[in-house]
C-alpha cells in the first residue's frame, strides 16, 4: 500500500469526526444551535444516550475479557508514568507559575468518551467499542483522582474537600454505572427483549454525532488569543508526547493489532472538556483549561491522521 493509499485510508478513519465538529462550528455560528441547545444534548449524551451506547456494546458484542484486563493493566500503569512526566517536565519548564496544574491535566486527560471511541467505532465498530468500554471506565477514575492531585495547590488542605467531591461524581458518574451493569448483565448471560434492544440502539446511533456536534459548537477559537505557551506546551504533550510514548511502551510490551489501535486512539484523542469543569471547580485557571481543549481539539485531526498513517502502514491495526 503506497503513501496516497495510506492517507486515504487514515482520513477515511478521522475525516467523518472531522466533518461532524465542523458542523458543529458552523450551526453554532449560523445560530441553526445554540448554546442552551448544546448543554441539553451534551447533557442527553452523557446521562442516557452514551451509556445505553456502552452498556449495549458490552453485553451484545463479542468481546475478549483477557484483553480488556490487559488494558486496564496498562493504561492505569501507563497514565501514572505519564502523569508524574508531565508533572516533572511542565513543573520544570514553568517552574512557580500557578497555572502548572491547569497545564498538566491539561497535557494528559484524554477525551476517551468522546472523541476516541468515535475513532474505534469508525475503525474497529461494536466489538472494538466493547472492548475500549473497560478502558474508557478506567481512564474515568484515575483521571479524575489526578486531576484532583495536580489542581490542588502545595501545602493546602482544601484537596479533601475536592476529593468527596470527585469521589460522589465517580459512583454517580452515568458512564461507569452502565459499565458496570453491562459488565454484569452480559456475566449473566441474560437475553435483552428485542423491544428494548432495537429502543437503545436508536438511543445508542444517536450519541457520537451528536456528542460531536456539540463538541464543535462548544469550541470557542477567539479565547486562544490568551495563555498562548502554556496552552501550546500542553498540545504538544497530549497530541504528539503521549501517543508516541504509550504506543511505544504498549508495542514493547506485546500490544498488537486492536488493542495497540485502541491504545493509539485513546492517547491521541484531544483534552476531555471535563477538564474545565474540574478546574473551574478547583479555583483553576478556567480560561486555559478551555483553550487547551479548543486548540487540542483542532489539531488532533491531523496529528490523528498522521499517527494512523505510520501505525498503518507497519501494518500494526489489524
Amino acid at each position: 500500500m503506497g503513501l496516497f493509499d495510506q492517507l486515504a485510508f487514515s482520513i477515511s478513519v478521522t475525516g467523518p469526526i472531522c466533518l461532524i465538529l465542523v458542523m458543529g462550528v458552523v450551526l453554532k455560528k449560523t445560530s441553526v444551535i445554540n448554546d442552551v441547545f448544546i448543554q441539553s444534548a451534551s447533557n442527553l449524551v452523557f446521562k442516557v444516550t452514551l451509556p445505553t451506547m456502552l452498556f449495549l456494546s458490552l453485553v451484545e458484542a463479542d468481546h475478549d475479557f483477557a484483553t480488556s484486563a490487559s488494558l486496564v493493566g496498562f493504561t492505569v500503569g501507563s497514565s501514572l508514568l505519564f502523569f508524574a512526566f508531565c508533572t516533572a517536565l511542565i513543573g520544570v519548564i514553568l517552574k512557580g507559575n500557578k497555572d502548572n496544574g491547569v497545564t498538566i491535566q491539561g497535557a494528559f486527560r484524554s477525551n476517551t468518551g468522546i472523541i476516541a471511541l468515535a475513532y474505534v467505532a469508525n475503525i474497529y465498530g461494536s466489538d472494538g467499542v466493547a472492548t475500549a468500554a473497560i478502558y474508557v471506565a478506567a481512564t474515568t477514575l484515575l483521571y479524575n483522582v489526578l486531576a484532583v492531585v495536580s489542581l490542588t495547590p502545595k501545602g493546602e488542605q482544601s484537596g479533601s474537600s475536592a476529593l468527596k467531591a470527585m469521589s460522589k461524581s465517580i459512583t454517580s458518574n452515568p458512564l461507569i454505572i452502565s459499565i458496570i451493569a453491562g459488565l454484569l448483565y452480559s456475566t449473566l448471560g441474560l437475553p435483552i427483549p428485542k423491544i428494548a434492544s432495537d429502543a437503545g440502539h436508536y438511543f445508542a446511533s444517536m450519541t457520537l454525532p451528536l456528542a460531536l456536534l456539540c463538541t464543535g459548537g462548544s469550541l470557542d477559537l477567539k479565547s486562544l488569543r490568551a495563555e498562548t505557551f502554556a496552552t501550546w506546551l500542553a498540545t504538544i504533550i497530549k497530541l504528539v508526547v503521549a501517543p508516541i510514548f504509550s504506543c511505544l511502551l504498549a508495542y514493547a510490551l506485546g500490544f498488537r493489532a486492536e488493542a495497540l489501535g485502541i491504545i493509539f486512539f485513546m492517547t491521541a484523542a484531544p483534552t476531555a472538556a471535563a477538564s474545565y469543569i474540574m478546574a473551574r471547580s478547583m479555583g483553576g485557571n478556567s480560561t486555559l483549561a478551555a483553550n487547551i481543549i479548543a486548540l487540542t481539539t483542532i489539531l488532533s485531526v491531523i496529528t490523528t491522521t498522521i499517527g494512523l498513517v505510520i501505525l498503518n502502514s507497519m501494518n500494526l491495526l489489524y
